[in-house]
């Protein structure tokens, strides 16, 4: 089955020469194609597939259409993604490394030892 899935316009960019917008479905944004509609604005709702929008429609019928999609388990797919890429973010913090980030400068264990 395809669906369209309901998203609200936050942000219009150009990207090579084609109208980009960055949409948000609930809590999760993605970069979706808005040349199928040109008239789509920031604040406006766009029905999304496969990450090109292919319709404008009301802030109402969106709401109604995401309420139906999470009841049917439509969205898990998006809260999903949302959840690994912060878990990846999450583990891309940089680490404290333990030591000396140059071997020259660690004296310990050095032959000899130290003084």
């Amino acid at each position: 089955m395809c669906l369209g899935i309901p998203g609200e316009v936050v942000e219009v960019h150009d990207d090579a020469g084609l109208r980009f917008g960055k949409v948000r479905f609930g809590g999760v944004s993605r970069d979706v194609c808005l040349e199928c509609v040109p008239e789509a604005r920031v604040g406006d709702y766009v029905l999304v597939h496969v990450g090109f929008a292919i319709a404008c429609i009301d802030a109402d019928e969106a709401e109604r259409t995401y309420r139906i999609l999470e009841e049917l388990g439509q969205t898990d797919e998006l809260l999903a993604e949302q959840l690994l890429a912060e878990q990846l973010l999450a583990d891309e913090r940089p680490t404290v490394p333990a030591g000396p980030l140059d071997p020259a400068e660690s004296t310990e264990g050095a032959e000899g030892g130290t003084s």
